[in-house]
This record gives structure tokens, sequence and C-alpha cells, in this order.
């Protein structure tokens, strides 16, 4: 990592660009979404299901699949934990590639299926009282998903979850009584900008352990400031996303 102090001065200049909307535009993959209040049983259960299924793909692609999969009547009904926790496998899978918000037939159905029946069978088709039943804690809430991996397919994987915790945080109404405990969500875009701003070298970028190092170097960086890793998570994303447009010196 490059001088502490240097990556701070960075990275409140790159806050400062994101902020005047100059990192090449601000719209986010999660913003094709329906509208729902913010604070409603769909708006939770939107937010979290293509979450799981947001992997080797493009996010736009995702989330506009799945505004256009919930807003046609013949497939919206996915999006109902209840239904879609008891759908034929064959049904399912009709609906969720309908629009290609399922891209792999029959494991990203049987994904979306195993979290439906966890919600229904657990949390009363509700996502948000598992945040309740957690105290609204982040740090609870990754230890109870983390200890039940098989009931939360891909969503309790760690990069997964913390993103899909953050955008709970945006989309939704939930307030977390610990937020500080989210951390950057180490996607390509996090960790080349990660890179280009000395948070961690060329090495460190080539090692397997990428994600975790990325994770930790921004922990440590705004340790004592005011800022929470998350907060820099949509501004180094979109950064990078522009092919770094914008120049940090």
């Amino acid at each position: 990592m490059d001088d502490r102090t240097e990556v701070l001065r960075k990275t409140r200049q790159l806050l400062q660009l994101y902020q005047s909307g100059k990192l090449g535009g601000s719209t986010m993959p999660e913003d094709s979404n329906p509208g729902f209040p913010r604070g409603s049983k769909e708006n939770y259960t939107y937010f979290t299901l293509p979450m799981a299924l947001n992997y080797q793909r493009n996010s736009y692609k995702l989330w506009e699949a799945a505004a256009a999969t919930s807003s046609d009547p013949a497939t919206a009904d996915v999006f109902d934990i209840a239904s879609a926790a008891r759908m034929p496998e064959e049904i399912l899978q009709e609906k969720l590639t309908c629009y290609n918000l399922a891209l792999q037939r029959n494991k990203q159905p049987a994904i979306w299926q195993t979290l439906c029946r966890t919600f229904h069978e657990a949390y009363g088709d509700e996502v948000r009282n598992l945040f309740e039943e957690q105290g609204r804690s982040v740090k609870r809430i990754k230890a109870c998903m983390s200890a039940q991996k098989k009931r939360f397919p891909y969503l309790s994987g760690n990069k997964i979850m913390n993103y899909w915790l953050y955008v709970m945080e945006k989309y939704t109404d939930m307030v977390f009584v610990d937020r500080w405990e989210l951390t950057v969500a180490p996607d390509t875009h996090i960790i080349q900008a990660s890179e280009k701003l000395g948070v961690i070298s060329p090495e460190e970028r080539a090692s397997s352990k990428v994600q975790e190092t990325v994770a930790r170097a921004w922990e440590v960086i705004l340790s004592g400031t005011e800022l929470c890793p998350i907060d820099v998570h949509t501004p180094l994303w979109l950064w990078s996303r522009s092919g770094f447009a914008e120049t940090v010196e």
C-alpha cells in the first residue's frame, strides 16, 4: 500500500468527483427497478433474489432482466416468495429464463427457489424479518448467513453479501446499527481502482487472495475517518468502469 495519507487524499478527491457527477455517469445497475415503496415487502424481495444470480455476468443486463420479469404479470410471481417456494421446477425455469434473468436453466432457478424456501419457512416470507431477528446488525446478519450457506446460496458469499447489504441500505428503508461492518465488495472494477490508487500492488492484484486483501486494506485506510469502506464502493466502481477517464493526482 502507498502512504495512507496520500491514498486518503486521492480517495477524497475521487469522492468529490463522484459527488459532482464527473465519473462517467452515475447510473448504477440496480437503478433498473419497478419503483416499489422503499419499505415494502416487494421492494426488499426485489433487491434480494436477483443478487444471488449476480456472478460472472453484466450487472446492468441482470437488473434490466429483473425489472422486465417483475413488470410482466406472466412472470412477476417469481418475486412472490411463497409462490416461488412451491412453484413447479419447470414453470419456475420458464419464468426466470423468459427475460434472461436466469442464464443457467437448472442451476439458477434452483438457487432462486432455495432462497425463497428459506425466507418462506424461516422468516414468514419477509426478507426484513431476517434483519429484525439479527437486530439490524450487519455483523450478526453476516454471521447468521455464513453459518447457513446452503440455505442462502451465493447470497452468503462474502463479496455478494456485502454488496447486497449495501444495496439494502441504499434502495430500501433499512438502517443498520453497525454499517461500518460493510466492507467494499471487491469485484473486478473495485480491484482495478484500488490498484490505480495504490491501495494494493500489482503483485497483490495477481494473488488468489486479492479480494480479501482489498477489503482489509480499505478497512485500514478508512479507520478513524468519517468514511465507512462501503462509502467508496460506487465511486471506485464508476471510476474503473469509465476507464479512469477522470484523473486523480
